[in-house]
């Protein structure tokens, strides 16, 4: 049975960093393909960064050079770095694993950008 956890949303100051987590247990695999989501309220899900198998990521525009996707040595955590939050980044946010020839999604992770 796979397991995803997100974890390391909170609240931060304009300006500051937080970095969240997507965990995975259970999969027969690792090294998953993962996107990171996010909601705010009244928007729509938009997908903010990805990484392939192969290590390839890929960044919406409206937070390419703040944020950085990447996973550990043993593929099977991923996180998102995420520095210089603004409050338009005020989010759930929604890890989504690619694990075999399922998709599992994350409980999703408030972020709350305010001074």
């Amino acid at each position: 049975q796979v397991q995803v956890v997100e974890s390391g949303g909170g609240s931060v100051q304009p300006g500051g960093s937080l970095r969240l987590s997507c965990a995975a247990s259970g999969t027969d695999s690792s090294n998953f393909p993962v996107n990171w989501y996010r909601q705010a309220p009244g928007k729509q899900l938009e997908l903010v960064a990805s990484i392939t198998g192969t290590g390839f990521t890929n960044y919406a525009d409206s937070v390419k050079g703040r944020f950085t996707i990447f996973r550990d040595s043993y593929g099977t955590a991923v996180s998102l770095q995420m520095n210089g939050l603004n409050p338009e980044d005020t989010a759930v946010y929604y890890c989504y694993v690619f694990s075999g020839l399922r998709q599992y999604w994350g409980q999703g992770t408030q972020v709350t950008v305010s001074s």
